[in-house]
């Protein structure tokens, strides 16, 4: 099952480490988990990033790293295209809750081009006005278990 209306929120910390916020609703319900983003290797100027999260979210005990390649970033950082080197993992990402269909499709031709499998991708339904208050949670924690493998 997929939520509604998820969004990445990034803010860069004075230290230069990427705070990360990944929220979605499903069934009325907000999920969420929080980390961080940091360049994998600080002397490169390649857009290589590691995301760390701390799991499960609501008891936040063990640290989760993975690879945050920025494969494709418009030049007004409106969208980008998002992998990993296993190329198991790819997101689309966009500033506004609807994405040009014509961009939509030349990302996923560049994700080809990469090497990842497009079949896999799943447009997440957004509303034109995404909820802004936090809504109820999701306390059973175990959407996060399923995000891992893609569900």
């Amino acid at each position: 099952m997929y939520g509604t209306n998820t969004r990445a929120t990034y803010t860069l910390r004075e230290d230069g480490i990427v705070g990360v916020l990944n929220e979605t609703w499903s069934g009325g319900k907000r999920s969420y988990i929080e980390g961080t983003a940091y360049k994998a290797d600080p002397n490169s100027d390649e857009a290589k990033l590691k995301v760390k999260f701390y799991v499960p979210p609501f008891l936040p005990i063990f640290p989760v790293v993975g690879d945050y390649w920025i494969l494709h970033l418009d030049r007004d950082y409106h969208y980008a295209l998002i992998g990993q080197p296993s190329r198991n993992y790819l997101w689309i990402l966009c500033r506004q809750p609807h994405l040009d269909d014509e961009i939509y499709n030349q990302l996923v031709e560049k994700a080809k081009e990469e090497g990842y499998d497009v079949s896999k991708l799943h447009k997440t339904p957004q509303s034109d006005t995404p909820p802004e208050q936090e809504g109820p949670q999701d306390t059973k924690g175990i959407w996060w278990i399923k995000s891992l493998f893609g569900k």
